[in-house]
């Protein structure tokens, strides 16, 4: 993905994060399905659609931080299945960030202002098939001091977010 691909996205996941008033009106909620939730917006490139679901549990516990895991849409750039993830603080240039689910690790191979990306849409592909058999996935990343993070995420809900998601950008 390019340099200018993740900045654009990463403007727009701010302002589905932040629900700014300037995206308001386009920004749409479609559904809910147990733990995630979709979202449609338009872009100049087109409609976005989206899957995201925000933690149900984060280790340190003390530690409360905005973080969401998505799966997005962009038929106006042909991008499909582009799995990212935010921890809500700028991740640790010299650790990975890890996604994990039984025995299945992915790695996310960007990391940029506080979000983290995969550069291989066949890993997004196969982690979005784990997903959808999984109830739980849990991203580990490091912020810049180098502490540790775990954001467990329940795969609730998942399937129909997802085809819903696919669906209202198809």
């Amino acid at each position: 993905m390019s340099i200018i691909k993740n900045t654009l996205f990463l403007a727009l996941v701010i302002s589905i994060v932040s629900l700014s008033k300037i995206f308001a009106d386009d920004l749409k909620k479609i559904g809910k399905y147990k733990d995630w939730e979709v979202m449609v917006m338009s872009e100049p490139s087109g409609k976005v659609c989206f899957a995201q679901s925000v933690p149900v549990l984060q280790a340190p516990k003390k530690n409360k931080r905005d973080a969401r895991l998505f799966v997005t849409f962009r038929p106006g750039e042909k991008i499909s299945n582009e799995i990212s993830a935010t921890a809500g603080y700028e991740f640790n240039k010299n650790n990975s960030v890890l996604a994990t689910s039984g025995n299945n690790k992915f790695k996310f191979d960007i990391k940029q202002q506080g979000f983290a990306w995969m550069t291989s849409n066949k890993k997004e592909k196969i982690m979005v098939k784990v997903m959808k058999k999984g109830s739980r996935i849990m991203v580990t990343g490091y912020n810049e001091k180098g502490s540790q993070t775990i954001d467990h995420y329940s795969l609730l809900g998942f399937t129909k977010a997802y085809n819903s998601a696919k669906k209202a950008c198809s």
